[in-house]
């Protein structure tokens, strides 16, 4: 079986918001206002380390881009990881500002920035990174080799895009100058946005964002590695602060229509994390008046649709829902041998990869195949697809297929 049911079904949403031109690139930053409009790529993974990535065209997955904003939850993650909550939590909070990313949403009465995702938030947390006495060169330096981790390769900043923003960073400039004034941070103005602005011009892949928030969703253990990169808690944290700032004054109308915490950025992209489950990421650099990606916005709509990941609905889950593959005497015309696939349990988007990926890896020993679901519970839509789509691929690949399905899930 050559095709991946996963891979066409992110590529069918690809094709169906192809010709969404809304949007406009970011034209504040000189390097992103001559940006390819263009490109257009999801990725997923899970939090066993699968990744499933497709573009619209040739080289999408492949093409590297600013980081920028989606910097903000990992930066937080370094920050907890190096000091503690308690600490961190002195110099930025964790509330709504429910104004745009580049106010300066100080609390009125401790004068720390509301939360890590707005930029002032973002500015101080890069300061704690590696100490407050810490040169630009070596908190940079932390922060690329900390990320690098995550992506599970060496990444690097863009200088050209660091350049141009740096250029035009004059309100940043007047953030860092005031928290500065409330001793918020300790760094000279200059050298502070200079430090948060490498930070977002690190260069990734869609497919690198989604390997970074699978981290956070698997509880900071590396779906690949293994390695803990970051504590339970750490994750656990920023997660929650994500679900309630991350897509800034349009966060509480995300939460409520898409239901994933999320993270934004202004080259195009958006992350999101499901926790126990998946890290998402989508990319396309047109944006709307809030500064999110138009089409990522809607990939995002599509894959909670669909594939049941709001985290307020009440879909059971599943993962481990291939009870066993035996190998039984059949009849004549089977030449003797039948494979029996028993699924188990509560049938979603999770559990459907999960036993295409267990299918896709077994040598059957003969073209005749039973799939028996009377142990299934419950299917939701996506997990339906992905049943009937394997069901189909087998076939068409020459196998005589059989299906027990006495309670009638497939059909309920």
């Amino acid at each position: 079986m050559k095709d991946d049911i996963v891979a066409d079904y992110l590529r069918e949403i690809l094709i169906e918001l192809q010709d969404n031109s809304e949007g406009e690139v970011a034209d504040y930053i000189p390097q992103l206002a001559d940006a390819d409009p263009e490109p257009f790529s999801v990725a997923l993974c899970t939090t066993d380390g699968q990744i499933y990535a497709q573009g619209l065209n040739e080289g999408d997955v492949e093409l590297e881009f600013t980081i920028q904003s989606m910097s903000k939850p990992f930066a937080y993650a370094l920050a907890l990881k190096e000091h503690t909550l308690k600490k961190v939590a002195r110099f930025v909070g964790m509330e709504p500002s429910g104004e745009a990313f580049n106010e300066l949403s100080l609390d009125g009465e401790t004068k720390r920035p509301m939360n890590p995702m707005i930029n002032a938030g973002a500015i101080t947390v890069n300061q704690l990174i590696n100490g407050e006495e810490s040169p630009v060169e070596e908190r940079v330096e932390k922060i690329v080799e900390f990320f690098s981790e995550l992506a599970d390769r060496t990444l690097s900043i863009d200088m050209a895009t660091c350049n141009s923003e740096i250029e035009t960073s004059d309100r940043n400039m007047s953030l860092a100058h005031m928290l500065r004034s409330y001793d918020m941070i300790q760094d000279e103005s200059h050298d502070a946005v200079e430090s948060y602005i490498q930070q977002c011009s690190i260069k990734v892949t869609v497919s690198d964002l989604a390997m970074m928030a699978a981290t956070l969703a698997n509880g900071g253990e590396h779906p690949v590695t293994g390695k803990q990169v970051c504590s339970k808690r750490v994750a656990l944290q920023v997660q929650a602060v994500m679900a309630s700032a991350g897509m800034y004054d349009g966060a509480g109308r995300w939460m409520a229509s898409v239901g994933i915490p999320a993270k934004s950025g202004v080259s195009g992209g958006i992350i999101g994390t499901l926790p126990g489950r998946l890290g998402i990421a989508a990319f396309s650099p047109k944006l709307d008046s809030s500064g999110n990606s138009v089409r990522a916005c809607r990939v995002f709509e599509h894959l909670s649709r669909d594939m049941g990941l709001h985290l307020m609905a009440a879909e059971k889950r599943g993962r481990v829902a291939v009870r066993n593959i035996s190998t039984v005497e059949g009849s004549a015309a089977d030449k003797g041998i039948k494979t029996i696939i028993r699924l188990q349990g509560d049938i979603d988007f999770n559990a459907g990869e999960k036993i295409w990926r267990t299918i896709r890896e077994h040598e059957f020993a003969s073209k005749s195949v039973l799939v028996d679901l009377d142990k299934v519970d419950e299917v939701n839509d996506v997990g339906e697809r992905m049943l009937r789509e394997l069901y189909e691929h087998f076939e068409a690949d020459g196998y005589q297929m059989e299906l027990v399905d006495s309670d009638g899930v497939l059909s309920r």
